[in-house]
């Protein structure tokens, strides 16, 4: 019997950045830079015919705040090697 695959949403990857920041925070980090390929392998569905990278590019976006910077960016704005450094404590 094969598997629907796993569709991921806005809230995964919301989920998975917040454990990341913790996780962060408490090892005494002062920043985390994350990229948006490795964001969605660990969420889920990617690579795969079904990825969710645009969505995984806005959320990744939406929870900038001060201090928070975009490292690289692919040219269309949305991909694998959108990495952004988040300044902690969050």
């Amino acid at each position: 019997m094969q598997r629907e695959p796993t569709v991921v949403n806005i809230r995964d990857f919301e989920k998975e950045l917040d454990r990341i920041f913790t996780l962060a925070q408490q090892e005494g980090r002062s920043y985390i830079e994350i990229k948006s390929g490795d964001l969605h392998r660990q969420v889920g569905g990617y690579p795969g015919r079904n990825h969710r990278m645009p969505t995984c590019c806005w959320v990744m976006k939406k929870r900038m705040g001060p201090g928070d910077e975009i490292l690289r960016e692919p040219p269309r704005g949305q991909g694998a090697t959108l990495t952004i450094r988040y300044r902690l404590p969050r």
